[in-house]
Formats: C-alpha cells, structure tokens, sequence
C-alpha cells in the first residue's frame, strides 16, 4: 500500500535541515507545499525560527550576570526573531517552495484562493442570513 502525499512527513532530523534552510528529497515536495500553505503556516514559521534562536538564547543563559538580565535578554533575541521571522515570512516561504521545484509565488496564490474561497462562502452565508 502506498503512502499518500498527506502521510509522507520529514523525519526528525530532516525536518531539522528543512529548518535551517536544507532541502528536502523531492517525494517530501508536497509536504513542503502544504507546509507552506496550511492554515498554520504562521504558526510553523514562528517554529522554524526558533530552531535559530533556542541554542542562541540559551547560550545567553549561561553568560556570567544578574540572571534577570540574562533572561530579558534571551526573551527579547527570542521575541525580535520570531517578529522578524513572521515580517519575511511571505517571502522566505516563497522561496523555500521556489526550492522545492515550485513556481514562485504558488504558495501565496494557494493560499490567496483559500481565502477567496472562504470570504464567498461568508458572503454567502451573510446574505443568506440578513439579505433575505
């Protein structure tokens, strides 16, 4: 029985290159769309980033100091990556999709249809409830 394209997923440590920027074997291309098309494609970018920030913010702990500053430290660096992160995040998704044999821009069309999709089916519910 052959997996489908839903069950195929980046293991542990492939999913750890992916992070950092890695390419991923071309069956997992899907995934990598949907990654980048899901409704929590927000949520698995923040996650992402902090792949980078994590190890930063804990070497930060360890540096000699009050340990209130260490903490507001790490907690700032974490807090101004995951914002920047979310600021590009349109583009670099773009471009980890244009990675993975993608066009460019077809995540962002995916997910613009998505939501056209979903604003037509509240219109029509609106009109359905207060327009007739």
């Amino acid at each position: 029985m052959a997996a489908s394209e839903d069950k195929v997923r980046p293991g542990p440590v492939q999913w750890l290159r992916y992070s950092v920027g890695g390419r991923l074997p071309a069956e997992l291309a899907p995934w990598v769309l949907k990654d980048a098309t899901s409704r929590a494609w927000r949520w698995r970018l923040a996650a992402r980033s902090l792949v980078y920030l994590i190890p930063l913010a804990s070497v930060w702990l360890l540096l000699p100091g009050p340990l209130g500053l260490r903490l507001s430290l790490s907690l700032m660096a974490m807090v101004v990556g995951v914002f920047y992160s979310q600021a590009y995040g349109d583009e670099s998704v773009e471009l980890r999709v244009a990675k993975h044999g993608y066009e460019y821009g077809q995540a962002r069309a995916v997910r613009r249809e998505r939501e056209n999709a979903a604003d037509a089916e509240g219109w029509e519910t609106y009109k359905a409830i207060y327009r007739s």
